[in-house]
């Protein structure tokens, strides 16, 4: 009897463990990123920056009837919003990644325990979304594109894939729990100014190969330091366009007078091997132009997943 007991108390417990196994979400795919959303002070000034020197498509911004999308693909855009009252220093809304079921995304979360709204949202032109926070409080959201994301005229855009997004960042650990621990987001690269230093740390979305840098510059503590200046935050509030070679594009903004406005003296390689060229909307967010892949051997880590796709 105690055998046949045992036989059927551990039926029961495998049975148990399957029904939670099935009833609990399976994270739906984050292939990439949607977009970064960001304040700006100027409106003539942010149109002539992103159409103009960028070269992106101005279209409606199906989230916000008052902010504006500058496109550089079918599913890849700045979204540019008003400035707040009391905004002070800070020029960043929230980062975006596309998933392939918003609504999978959200049930996962919420099945996790993160707080998630109570219903996706819906765009004009066929998106579906959502927004949390992650554990520092940077607002991220969630997309699903359109089934049949619109083609894009932008014939001048100085590149068509945004490779990576990056902000300020406190706790490397803390925004681990959620970026890689929940997400699943995968370790690309880290690297620091000195070599005994870890400034940024690249962490690629589970599904592709774009990627989130931490930006760690600012040190302990949360929120924007009382110190930091607005241009000090512009640089580490940042999004990446991937060249097949930033010394070619940036003779392509050479030859057509787009590099006014503030930016760097000339394209260099970076410590992680890449080249790259850094110009500034504005209100100072940094665009940074990085080459796809490597030229030098990389300082500090190696490269421990595969390049973005051109």
């Amino acid at each position: 009897m105690s055998c046949r007991f045992l036989a059927a108390a551990c039926l029961t417990i495998f049975a148990a463990a399957s029904v939670s196994a099935q009833s609990s979400p399976m994270r739906p795919k984050i292939t990439g990123i949607s977009h970064l959303a960001i304040y700006t002070s100027d409106p003539a000034a942010a149109e002539h920056f992103y159409t103009v020197i960028v070269g992106a498509a101005k279209l409606p911004d199906p989230e916000n009837p008052q902010g504006v999308q500058y496109a550089v693909s079918p599913t890849q855009f700045i979204e540019v919003l008003p400035l707040p009252p009391g905004a002070g220093v800070n020029r960043l809304d929230h980062s975006a990644w596309n998933t392939t079921s918003a609504e999978g995304m959200r049930k996962y979360l919420a099945a996790k325990g993160w707080k998630t709204p109570t219903h996706l949202e819906h765009g004009a032109d066929g998106s579906r979304w959502f927004e949390v926070l992650d554990p520092e409080g940077n607002k991220v959201q969630f997309v699903q594109p359109p089934a049949h994301p619109q083609a894009i005229d932008a014939p001048n855009v100085i590149g068509h894939h945004i490779i990576h997004i990056g902000f300020l960042v406190h706790s490397r650990t803390g925004e681990d729990a959620f970026y890689r621990a929940l997400l699943g987001f995968r370790p690309y690269w880290w690297g620091g100014s000195q070599p005994e230093r870890i400034d940024w740390v690249s962490q690629q979305v589970p599904d592709g190969h774009d990627w989130l840098e931490y930006m760690l510059a600012a040190g302990p503590g949360e929120g924007i330091p009382p110190t930091m200046t607005q241009r000090t935050l512009g640089v580490l509030d940042h999004f990446s366009i991937g060249e097949a070679s930033v010394p070619d594009a940036y003779k392509v903004l050479e030859a057509g007078d787009r590099l006014t406005g503030r930016h760097d003296a000339a394209p260099k390689i970076g410590r992680d091997g890449k080249y790259q060229f850094n110009l500034y909307d504005p209100d100072g967010i940094r665009l940074e132009m990085m080459n796809f892949h490597a030229t030098d051997k990389p300082c500090c880590s190696p490269f421990t997943a595969a390049d973005p796709l051109q």
